[in-house]
């Protein structure tokens, strides 16, 4: 058994399945993108080599830009409002004793639901008429604060943003809280004997110890962000007048609608850099903060 374990030919066969499926699924569509991405094609004729033509229409289209800086509205929400509150909900969670299963299943429920499932519903509850915020609002005679929700240009992109959050709060909670559960006893027993309240340990003792899964929490936000679709496409399509667009829903109009294949790929090039170019610096910030 040793022998074969330091057989490098060992390792190659026991890796061989997933470097398949990494060529087939990810390694090769990338390279086919990145060669569709500097062609004028319609998905039927020839394509026709076009230079950077794609990329420079891009950074010319207005509505290319709002697609961009919907996926940073993303990105925003999710590291600054969304984090700090599931590190709130995880702290609370994990002082619970009595019937603490039944939050950390309530809290999780909503990740396990597909993502139309979501949208479907969040989009009933933003209806006009019918929708239970539109009728809570009336209910505590709040009727200036109705709105056409999803049809807003001043509430439909955070609309979705929230319901977006709320899909995936359940996630990161239980992946706090995982790291929560393994922070040693003796410590915060130490802590508390030194006269520190809960929330003082909290502060100054659990959330520097949870950075790592802090960290971890940022990343995945960030590359979920950027690769936002199906939420946008089921709540709002993008509309009202491409007000909610993000970069992989108007990349998928390029392709599917208009039949712009070549522009369509040099969007999701665009995503992939964009986004490995801001994982890269958040790394690169986070690596440089620990140092200090």
């Amino acid at each position: 058994m040793n022998n074969t374990l330091r057989n490098p030919l060992a390792y190659a066969l026991f890796t061989l399945p997933t470097s398949l499926l990494f060529l087939a699924f990810f390694l090769y569509p990338l390279l086919t993108s990145l060669r569709y991405g500097f062609t004028h094609w319609n998905g039927i004729s020839d394509p026709q080599f076009i230079g950077f033509d794609n990329f420079i229409i891009a950074f010319q289209d207005k509505y290319f830009w709002i697609a961009v800086r919907n996926n940073v509205y993303f990105i925003g929400f999710s590291v600054f409002l969304q984090i700090p509150l599931i590190l709130m909900l995880a702290l609370l969670v994990s002082r619970v004793r009595l019937f603490a299963a039944f939050y950390k299943t309530t809290i999780f429920v909503p990740t396990i639901l597909s993502t139309s499932v979501v949208g479907v519903l969040w989009a009933f509850v933003y209806h006009p008429q019918a929708g239970l915020l539109n009728q809570m609002l009336e209910a505590l005679g709040l009727e200036a604060w109705t709105r056409v929700w999803l049809a807003d240009e001043s509430t439909a992109m955070l609309s979705v943003l929230v319901t977006n959050g709320w899909q995936w709060i359940g996630f990161y909670v239980v992946l706090v809280l995982s790291a929560i559960y393994a922070i040693p006893k003796e410590i915060m027993e130490a802590a508390e004997i030194d006269g520190a309240g809960y929330w003082g340990r909290a502060w100054s003792i659990m959330i520097p110890l949870l950075r790592p899964v802090i960290v971890l929490m940022v990343l995945l936000s960030i590359t979920g962000a950027m690769k936002a679709l199906d939420i946008v496409f089921v709540m709002t399509g993008g509309n009202p007048y491409g007000i909610t667009e993000v970069m992989a829903t108007y990349m998928y109009k390029k392709a599917y609608r208009l039949g712009d294949y070549g522009y369509a790929n040099a969007i999701a090039i665009l995503i992939f850099v964009f986004t490995v170019i801001l994982t890269s610096l958040f790394r690169r910030l986070a690596r440089e903060k620990e140092r200090t």
